[in-house]
């Protein structure tokens, strides 16, 4: 873990069609507010265990594809699960769903792996719908409205007022 005095918050995401990329920023507008958080936004693919093991809190953002989290968000939990286990125990978390319906498949996902590393999960899921059922509806640009990106705001302002004070 990091210095105590200065907590460090890991947004950790991937977004094909734009709409989970936005929600994670809307969530490092939030925690950026608190002195003391350092917020670091990292795509799946980029980061890896040393991100982890550095960060006293997580938000980990994905697409729900097929019913299930997205294909580099796995590759992410892939490369990172056994080098973390049992060195982050009790570190709070938060899972942000993107979907085109439904986005609980894909929570539990990501909470099963939250449990396997025995992480504290601090909020539910945010599962934003996109409402996009047809093909070529999945696949375009997405604009997320701006009360769901209030909500991921919202989210991470009291995810890092938490880790300032010492809650999580």
């Amino acid at each position: 873990m990091s210095d105590p005095s200065h907590k460090t918050l890991l947004l950790v995401y991937h977004s094909m069609t734009g709409a989970t990329h936005q929600m994670i920023e809307a969530v490092a507008r939030g925690a950026g507010t608190e002195a003391g958080v350092c917020v670091r936004v990292l795509r799946a693919s980029d980061a890896g265990p040393d991100d982890v093991l550095a960060a006293d809190g997580y938000v980990f953002a994905t697409p729900e594809n097929l019913a299930a989290i997205a294909g580099l968000m796995k590759d992410f939990f892939d490369r990172c699960y056994y080098p973390a286990l049992d060195r982050i125990n009790g570190r709070p978390y938060a899972t942000l769903i993107c979907a085109g319906s439904d986005g609980s498949n894909a929570a539990r996902q990501v909470a099963r792996i939250a449990t396997g590393w025995r992480l504290r999960l601090i909020a539910p899921p945010l599962i934003i719908c996109t409402r996009a059922q047809a093909p070529e509806a999945i696949l375009a640009p997405k604009h997320v409205p701006v009360t769901d990106l209030l909500r991921g705001e919202e989210l991470g302002a009291a995810f890092a007022a938490g880790l300032a004070m010492g809650a999580f």
